[in-house]
């Protein structure tokens, strides 16, 4: 995939000719998130000196922007995730400046009178896509004539096990980028999964990041989505390295998750991950409990095998 910074092309002079924003949709107060793609580079330039830019663009708009850490990326490319939460309009103010700040960055002259088509790729889960094309693609139609913006949505990456999200790439000027983003913000707020998984935004980072990880059967993740939206993932562990994950007596068990805070739960034996002879390792609680949790069991089972190969 390109990287999304190589996308932004134009004159700084140009992202500050702005139309006036487009009128306040019905949603435009509820609460909902965004989330796009930026390199590792304008992360940085996002985030600033010891915080400073994000901080203020936080301060500016009022919605809340959050990073995924400098290693966590979106599976299948090396960038990161931006989520900006809060209401739409206050999500619109954060997106422009963001934008708007990756094309001062780059301060490439292209034609200083044409506004510039840039790129950026929204994250969308696969089960909320198809509210955004709409029966026959009328949604998407009506969304792109509406914003006069280009709305591509990747087919679903099947190479990732338990992936469920697409990318949503929108090209166009920051004006009619702004309008896309907004007619499909206004429509995934209609969907209660979409308003709903607001809750656990940076699932990639716990859930899908690095999961070609050991040789040794620690390995593949899958997201398990209740209807109460606790968070909560499985992921497998070869039957051989299960008793270094329980410890003696379960003490490695308990140990993992006091520190954690996140519940532990191991499949009976002869009960595997589905064509594996794999273990099932559920670990529920929040995003970071379970990130730490896993991250620990994982280490366990690393040192075992880095032992063996020695």
């Amino acid at each position: 995939m390109e990287s999304t910074e190589s996308s932004y092309v134009s004159s700084p002079e140009a992202a500050r000719k702005r139309s006036p924003p487009p009128p306040k949709s019905p949603t435009s107060e509820k609460p909902t998130y965004v989330r796009f793609l930026v390199s590792n580079a304008a992360a940085g330039s996002v985030i600033g000196k010891g915080g400073s830019t994000i901080t203020e663009f936080q301060s500016k708009s009022g919605a809340r922007i959050q990073l995924s850490r400098s290693h966590e990326f979106f599976p299948g490319t090396s960038d990161r995730i931006i989520m900006v939460s809060g209401a739409i309009d206050d999500i619109l103010k954060a997106v422009e400046l963001i934008l708007a700040k990756l094309l001062d960055e780059l301060n490439i002259k292209d034609n200083d009178d044409a506004e510039p088509r840039t790129k950026v790729r929204l994250i969308v889960s696969n089960s909320s896509c198809g509210s955004i094309i709409g029966k026959g693609g009328a949604t998407i139609k009506s969304f792109i004539e509406g914003s006069q913006a280009g709305i591509k949505i990747s087919p679903q990456d099947n190479n990732f096990y338990g992936l469920n999200d697409r990318l949503v790439t929108v090209t166009g000027t920051l004006d009619e980028q702004l309008q896309a983003i907004d007619l499909i913000l206004s429509k995934l707020c209609e969907d209660s999964h979409y308003s709903q998984a607001m809750h656990a935004p940076f699932s990639y980072a716990a859930t899908y990041n690095s999961m070609s990880y050991a040789p040794n059967g620690a390995g593949v993740k899958f997201p398990n989505h209740k209807e109460d939206h606790s968070n909560s993932i499985t992921i497998g562990v070869s039957d051989e390295h299960i008793g270094l994950v329980l410890g003696r007596g379960g003490r490695n068990i308990m140990e993992i998750s006091q520190v954690s805070g996140a519940r532990i739960k191991i499949s009976d034996r002869g009960d595997f991950m589905s064509g594996t002879t794999d273990r099932k390792v559920t670990i529920t609680g929040s995003q970071r409990a379970i990130h730490q949790a896993e991250s620990m069991i994982l280490q366990k089972v690393a040192n075992a095998s880095e032992r063996v190969m020695d």
